[in-house]
């Protein structure tokens, strides 16, 4: 019954911006860390950033200073709010969350979720 759906992907120009979000749902109990991922067909996906349950944030290389990922706990929300936005950005996002379920609290699970496509014209 977890699951995890992104949403706000599409289609925009170079420098433009897209806010991402994801939103968890299901018999959850808690949520550890949360991540934003992403894959170009015949690449190995990449971390984007990440984000702890306490708030620590990693970003990956190539978009620091143009990315900021952020959660919103009480709404089970992690959200990628991505500007300047170049055509190298060009893949499908996937959400990423390591989630504890309440039918199997003694395991916490990750979980994917089905990918949004993020397309930047030049």
């Amino acid at each position: 019954q977890v699951q995890l759906v992104e949403s706000g992907g599409g289609l925009v120009q170079a420098g433009g911006s897209l806010r991402l979000s994801c939103a968890a749902s299901g018999s959850i109990f808690s949520i550890g860390a949360m991540a934003w991922y992403r894959q170009v067909p015949g690449k190995q996906r990449e971390l984007v950033a990440d984000i702890t349950s306490g708030g620590t944030i990693n970003y990956g290389d190539s978009v620091k200073g143009r990315f900021t990922i952020s959660r919103d706990n009480a709404k089970k929300l992690v959200y990628l709010q991505m500007n300047s936005l170049k055509p190298e950005d060009t893949a499908v996002y996937y959400c990423n969350a390591d989630i504890r379920a309440f039918n199997n609290l003694a395991t916490m699970r990750n979980y994917w979720g089905q990918g949004t496509q993020v397309t930047v014209s030049s």
